[in-house]
């Protein structure tokens, strides 16, 4: 056989060929372009690469128009993680010498000796790549860290503003508080607006019942005895607030539009019907689950190994005399979060769930994480197999009763 290695970089790219025995067969250095990606694939042709009979291919990212172009027929991509790769370095060079040629080689290299242990890219539908569940999850955490610096500059000249906001769900977020802060961003600007004025900007922002009474109280709070920075510095973080607030806007309108996307995109798919009939995913956390595990049903063995991708199974450490059980750390951080969130949600949308994560906190004294990670390992194992097997949850299944239980085992 024949494997190939590359080590890419933001313009060019380090190709490497091998065969059996290890020798380089060939080695070349690509553009990032459409040229460079001719140049790549001809040489595979030119060493046997068929659409029966690909060359495998090691590479440290799994993403990008390079990583698109290799997948184009049956040939298997290998997306090495970088510390593996640095490692497998050490077993090539004690002397620690680096070079982009020698590492497209012993990405070649990894494949030759290890291939086994290395999983290739799933075979995800473009259907699955297009749920835009990744992005608007960013956006959200982008829209988040952009709100808690505004919130941190507002404590230090005007806190009038937070207490207004803090009643509303999503507080600086909401349209309403993002309008009062465009036409007030200082507290000496906020205590002249008059009734009518706030009123306006409430109806500006989409706001439709109880605009009377909020504007009111917005005057209340506005025109209240605060501690005020100097005019001058006043101002001058008024400003800065503004600049922060137009990043904010354009986040919010981000998220709000990859969140519709999110809408249309996720019930297309064929696992959505599944996916939504567990308790507690809704359309955007089950868009989430759905990215991360793709709708590849060979990705996984079975379902111990989506729960060791998810982190939602715990690992054991032994070494001679000693021997423990804690939490993965090395897992897909997203799929994790996600699953928090879905355990979360579902000990008030199944009863079976909530009664799962009492045993966990009261029989076996489990802390409040636990018991919750304990919970989405079950869940995630039910996913698993619903997915198998084209079925939709069932709560009775899932959880059965204590007596039900006691009937199975006799």
């Amino acid at each position: 056989m024949i494997y190939c290695g590359i080590y890419w970089a933001e313009r060019t790219h380090d190709v490497a060929l091998v065969d059996d025995t290890g020798q380089l067969l060939a080695k070349r250095h690509i553009t990032d372009d459409a040229a460079g990606y001719k140049i790549l694939l001809d040489l595979l042709a030119e060493y046997g690469d068929t659409e029966e009979s690909p060359i495998p291919v090691a590479i440290e990212t799994s993403r990008g128009l390079l990583v698109a172009v290799l997948r184009t027929g049956r040939r298997k991509v290998f997306a090495i993680n970088p510390m593996a790769a640095a490692r497998y370095r050490d077993r090539h060079a004690v002397s620690r010498k680096k070079s982009d040629p020698g590492d497209a080689l012993v990405l070649a290299n990894i494949l030759r000796t290890d291939m086994h242990a290395h999983r290739p890219l799933p075979e995800d539908s473009d259907l699955a790549r297009a749920v835009l569940a990744r992005a608007q999850q960013d956006a959200v955490w982008n829209r988040q860290q952009l709100a808690n610096q505004l919130r941190s500059l507002l404590r230090e000249y005007y806190p009038a503003a937070l207490d207004a906001f803090t009643k509303w769900e999503g507080g600086l977020c909401r349209p309403e508080a993002r309008e009062l802060l465009k036409i007030a961003p200082t507290p000496a600007k906020a205590a002249s607006l008059t009734r009518a004025q706030i009123t306006a900007a409430l109806k500006r922002a989409g706001r439709k019942r109880g605009i009377e009474a909020e504007a009111e109280r917005l005057r209340e709070i506005f025109r209240a005895d605060w501690a005020h920075q100097s005019a001058l510095v006043e101002d001058a973080l008024g400003r800065q607030a503004l600049a922060i607030l137009a990043q904010l806007t354009a986040a919010c309108t981000a998220s709000d539009d990859l969140a519709q996307a999110v809408e249309e995109t996720f019930p297309q798919h064929p696992d959505s019907e599944i996916i939504l009939s567990f308790p507690g995913l809704g359309t955007q956390l089950g868009a989430r689950v759905l990215a991360e595990i793709g709708d590849d049903r060979q990705r996984f063995a079975d379902a111990r190994g989506l729960k060791a991708y998810a982190g939602a199974s715990p690992v054991t450490r032994a070494s001679g005399k000693k021997s423990s059980i804690t939490r993965r750390w090395v897992k897909n951080d997203r799929l994790n979060h996600a699953g928090y969130l879905w355990a979360f949600s579902a000990l008030t949308a199944s009863p079976g769930a909530k009664a799962h994560y009492r045993r966990r906190r009261d029989d076996h004294g489990d802390w409040h994480a636990a018991a919750q990670r304990n919970l989405f390992n079950r869940m995630l194992g039910q996913l698993h197999h619903c997915l198998k097997n084209r079925q939709l949850f069932d709560e009775q299944i899932a959880f059965p009763a204590p007596q039900e239980l006691a009937v199975a085992a006799a």
